[in-house]
């Protein structure tokens, strides 16, 4: 391995996030807040600690597998880093361990935050925060190739380290053209929906700081009610449409924006996903009417918009659904888990494995029944060899392990068992908001500090995928 030529990969990162920090420094001085310098600072070590490498290290495109994960891993790291640095130095409620926790739940889209008050804050820092959703929703990584020269092997060892390798099986176009075509829905989609929330009556700097967090699926908001701080249905169903778009493949969506919106309907995944969603809203509305709800009108209305905003990975919130009956808990609970699609913003387990599983379940039963059974589980036409089901067997199962670790070391730091289970699968997916004490209307500040850095590590994991920081961890075992 060669450290110099992690270094000046990681570097372009550093400088990718520089250029947002100036973006938001921009923001500070035209509202003529507090947060410029904490900004400007904080840009000013990125664009050095960048541009250092990329002054005294020469360039390589051969870059092997190895060093491939561990820039990948290390500009996520570098990335969470330079994010602490405008929050720790303007202070307020941002010291050192909430800090690290609202950056690395911003650039992972989880949401969850420590804020009491998200309003206080600077509308710099307000733009920062948000920026780091959109930054780290379609991945560091991407973004940054996207805008690179060819870098040839090198660019594409990146591309399959960062891309999940289900979201790579409906990719058919090479490297340079899929991260283009990625880039493309990113921006439409974000640029699509602020036109619409500002149509709905939104002002400007609300419109976009929530497009960046619904496209990338994070759920920070600038306001410490979220969406339900407007009372506007038309805006909600905006959200709730990019939302659902947003957790769908973008390589579907791309053929969809081309004229072959028929492919969404030919997926099975996408099928299940939208079938998974509108079972959800039926199942919450119905146990959520009379309580707390007195009319079908608002008990659809909320079911809609949380289920969507839970099952996409989201967290935006327009109710407190921690005052909702057990059932309609356990029911968002499992989309907390599942989420959305592979190729999208969206965290969680994914849908694609969900299905994996069930057709594997399937084969496995039906095998118990006819022994001599050859039996080839597909999707949409395309088997699913044996490593395949055995992969998504284990991440479920390593998934769901790791939930329930958090959990355990949350209640024997004194967080009652509902915040600790469903705070840790709430972060795992990248999805914010959990129940109890952590619920919608809610926040985080109350766990301790030691919780916080648990729930930061299992937003890592979730957004890496739990393997790409194992083998971060274990990196000199490598052959």
């Amino acid at each position: 391995m060669r450290p110099h030529i992690i270094f000046r990969y990681t570097g372009f990162i550093l400088l990718f996030n520089a250029v947002f920090l100036l973006i938001s420094a921009l923001v500070s001085a035209f509202y003529s807040d507090s947060a410029l310098l904490p900004l400007l600072y904080s840009a000013i070590i990125a664009v050095l600690f960048g541009a250092f490498p990329l002054i005294y290290v020469p360039s390589a495109k051969d870059i092997s597998n190895k060093e491939g994960f561990i820039i990948v891993v290390s500009s996520w790291l570098l990335s969470c880093l330079v994010g602490v640095i405008p929050y720790v130095l303007w202070g307020g409620e941002f010291n050192l361990t909430n800090a690290w926790f609202e950056s690395v739940s911003g650039f992972t889209t989880t949401g969850s935050s420590v804020l009491t008050n998200v309003e206080a804050l600077p509308f710099g820092l307000l733009f920062w925060r948000s920026a780091t959703h959109w930054i780290g929703g379609i991945g560091i990584i991407i973004f940054a190739l996207s805008v690179l020269p060819s870098m040839g092997r090198a660019g594409m060892i990146l591309y399959r380290t960062e891309m999940s390798p289900l979201a790579m099986e409906n990719f058919h176009y090479r490297t340079k053209k899929t991260l283009q075509m990625l880039v493309i829905v990113y921006v439409g989609l974000t640029l699509a929906e602020t036109m619409g929330l500002l149509i709905c009556g939104m002002n400007g700097f609300d419109a976009v700081t929530h497009a960046f967090a619904t496209i990338a699926t994070g759920g920070f908001s600038p306001k410490n009610m979220s969406i339900a701080h407007y009372q506007s249905l038309s805006m909600e169903i905006v959200v709730m449409v990019f939302m659902m778009l947003s957790g769908i493949h973008f390589g579907l969506m791309f053929a969809a924006f081309r004229g072959r919106a028929s492919e969404l309907w030919r997926s099975s995944v996408v099928r299940y996903y939208l079938i998974a969603l509108a079972t959800g809203v039926g199942v919450v509305a119905l146990n959520i009417h009379h309580h707390p709800y007195t009319s079908w009108a608002e008990s659809l209305r909320y079911a809609v918009f949380q289920v969507i905003s839970l099952g996409t990975s989201t967290g935006f919130a327009t109710t407190d659904s921690a005052i909702w009956p057990p059932f309609a808990q356990l029911v968002m609970i499992f989309f907390t888990l599942q989420c959305a699609c592979s190729g999208s913003t969206s965290g969680g387990i994914k849908v694609d494995r969900i299905v994996i599983f069930w057709k594997g379940l399937v084969r496995r039963i039906t095998m118990t029944r006819h022994p001599h059974a050859v039996i080839t589980p597909k999707i949409d036409g395309a088997a699913i060899d044996s490593d395949m089901l055995e992969a998504s067997f284990l991440y479920i199962t390593l998934y769901i392990g790791i939930v329930f670790i958090s959990s355990v070391i949350l209640t024997a730091l004194g967080v009652d068992i509902l915040s600790a289970f469903s705070g840790s699968a709430a972060t795992m997916g990248n999805v914010g908001p959990g129940f109890g004490t952590v619920g919608s209307m809610s926040n985080f500040s109350h766990i301790p500090d030691a919780g916080k850095w648990v729930l930061t590590l299992t937003m890592l994991l979730g957004r890496l995928e739990i393997f790409g920081l194992i083998l971060f961890v274990t990196g000199r075992s490598w052959k």
